[in-house]
């Protein structure tokens, strides 16, 4: 699968990686003109990994070679100083992605734990857990295999509007880890 990584911070560096390590093509978008429309167009599928403050412009700015395709968005609407999540309890981030570009399909994923769980997700024979969310389900699929082959246990978590739930599960994973836990820890979903 042609994978476009926008954005070439560690969580897009590590997803990239590791997704060319699992044989997929991938390109990524960074700062340089035209690179994240090059990487955009060039995708079966993208991965939205920028900044929070990034997002929007990137978005808007690749949207038309975006059609159709799913988009896998890793942000996070984080405030300033990690002072909370800049939506207040309206639209998520995944949302408001949505809107950017309103003819892709956006999933929700790989932005409850760190890049370090996305380079390895195995905790002692246990897969750490990764949520999805998203309107179209063959765009879920894909997101689901994506996820699988990095070795997470990928979970469908429900329609788009799920972000509004996942988002702030990741606040809650990095205040964890800054707060004393650390980054080697990871959500488990346990069933019976």
């Amino acid at each position: 699968m042609k994978i476009a990584v926008l954005g070439g911070g560690q969580v897009g560096g590590t997803l990239g990686e590791r997704w060319a390590d699992a044989g997929h093509e991938v390109k990524y978008g960074g700062r340089a003109e035209g690179s994240m429309e090059e990487a955009a167009r060039f995708g079966e599928v993208a991965a939205l990994a920028t900044p929070w403050e990034a997002a929007e412009g990137v978005v808007k700015r690749v949207a038309p070679h975006l059609v159709g395709k799913p988009v896998l968005d890793c942000t996070n609407p984080i405030a300033p100083r990690l002072a909370g999540l800049t939506t207040g309890g309206g639209a998520s981030g995944g949302e408001l992605v949505a809107g950017w570009a309103p003819t892709a399909k956006v999933v929700k994923i790989f932005n409850t734990t760190g890049f370090g769980n996305m380079r390895d997700p195995d905790y002692g024979g246990q897969a750490a857990s990764m949520f999805y969310c998203g309107d179209d389900e063959e765009a879920k699929r894909i997101a689901h295999t994506l996820a699988a082959v990095l070795g997470f246990d990928a979970i469908d978590a429900g329609a788009l509007s799920q972000a509004r739930y996942l988002e702030p599960m990741a606040m809650l994973w990095i205040t964890m880890s800054i707060g004393g836990h650390g980054r080697d820890m990871a959500f488990k979903l346990l069933k019976r």
